[in-house]
């Protein structure tokens, strides 16, 4: 009995990716059709076979598509026939197979690609952003001394306390962890 490799997926209007997680496989076997059956085999490192056979929703591109082995996982960039969106991976509708999941990672949505952000911030310049941290200037950065004031404003409150106790009163005695700012 063969299982199923876990296996991610994201697309862009022209391409689909999808990334078979199978550490060390061996005898790895890739077939795409034009109609968009999709057949994976190979062995683990732990000699189990695994198996995929999926029909992807829509005709696809096979002599453009490509495909790379390496050694965690197996990647398949498959071409679209037609440059559209999918409204999901497989052509059968309903909850998607348990071992099927979004690649996060490569994720974009439509709106994004049409907007031209491809991940990579191409040639966005972040100082026009005003988001600070940019000015390399020295001069304006104060030392942060906040808990030295703490410790000093409650050794105060404590000389205090001390020199009233002195005119006979007696005042309850504050510990430094005590002091609030």
């Amino acid at each position: 009995m063969s299982r199923h490799p876990s296996t991610k997926w994201a697309q862009r209007s022209d391409k689909v990716y999808l990334t078979i997680e199978l550490p060390d496989a061996k005898d790895v076997k890739l077939n795409l059709k034009p109609d968009g059956h999709f057949n994976f085999s190979a062995k683990g490192s732990d000699d189990m076979q695994y198996e995929l056979d999926l029909e992807l929703f829509d005709a696809v591109n096979v002599e453009e598509s490509k495909a790379a082995v390496a050694p965690r996982t197996i990647c398949y960039l498959v071409k679209k026939a037609e440059g559209n969106w999918w409204p999901r991976l497989l052509k059968k509708e309903g909850k998607p197979p348990v071992f099927l999941k979004v690649d996060w990672d490569k994720w974009q949505d439509e709106d994004d690609e049409d907007a031209g952000f491809g991940g990579d911030f191409g040639d966005m310049d972040f100082s026009k952003l005003n988001m600070g941290g940019g000015d390399d200037d020295d001069d304006d950065i104060e030392e942060d001394d906040d808990d030295d004031d703490v410790v000093d404003s409650a050794n105060k409150e404590d000389e205090d306390d001390e020199a009233e106790g002195s005119k006979g009163e007696e005042a309850p005695a504050a510990a430094v962890g005590d002091a609030k700012p």
